[in-house]
């Protein structure tokens, strides 16, 4: 299967049909079009009970280069948002240090819809209801290109990691 991206959507060409089919753009997609970001997006069959490091595979991928996003709260009320790699542990003492707070803990999985708008398994540092401080582990700048979620099960972007980095608002940090 071979993709082209055009001015306003992304076109998939399905072997031996020729036939044009309009992909389905994520929200994620919308916010970096809008942008004039560069990025490559990237489909499997939608399976919520995949990990990360079988995603990774599935692209036939490098699991350092694909992140996972990791939505906290901290003992102020406030939240976080951390992006780290798929095979990695994001640690709660790190990431509150990065965050300035005495102490994060992950949220609910029943809370993530709500707050961020995308469900697990799906969640992107792009294009959440609300912009939370947002920090990426600071080995995503030693790649070209990195993964994470477009913001629906089955969906990933690939793009620069500064392009990320700068549109999500986001700051580099050892958080695992």
């Amino acid at each position: 299967m071979r993709s082209g991206l055009t001015s306003d959507s992304l076109w998939m060409i399905e072997p031996g049909d020729g036939e044009m089919k309009k992909e389905e753009k994520t929200n994620v997609m919308r916010v970096l079009d809008g942008k004039k970001i560069a990025y490559e997006s990237h489909t499997y069959e939608p399976d919520a009970t995949l990990t990360g490091e079988e995603i990774a595979g599935i692209l036939g991928e490098d699991p350092a280069k694909v992140f996972k996003t990791l939505v906290t709260q901290g003992k102020s009320g406030a939240y976080y948002v951390f992006v780290v790699p798929v095979q990695a542990e994001l640690d709660l003492k790190k990431a509150a240090k990065a965050s300035g707070e005495k102490a994060v803990s992950m949220i609910k999985q029943k809370d993530l819809l709500p707050l961020t708008g995308y469900v697990h398994g799906g969640c992107s540092p792009i294009g959440m209801k609300k912009q939370f401080p947002t920090f990426f582990h600071e080995t995503a700048s030693a790649f070209d290109k990195v993964f994470v979620s477009a913001g629906k099960v089955g969906f990933q972007i690939e793009l620069a990691p500064e392009d990320l980095i700068s549109v999500s608002g986001g700051k580099s940090a050892d958080i695992v």
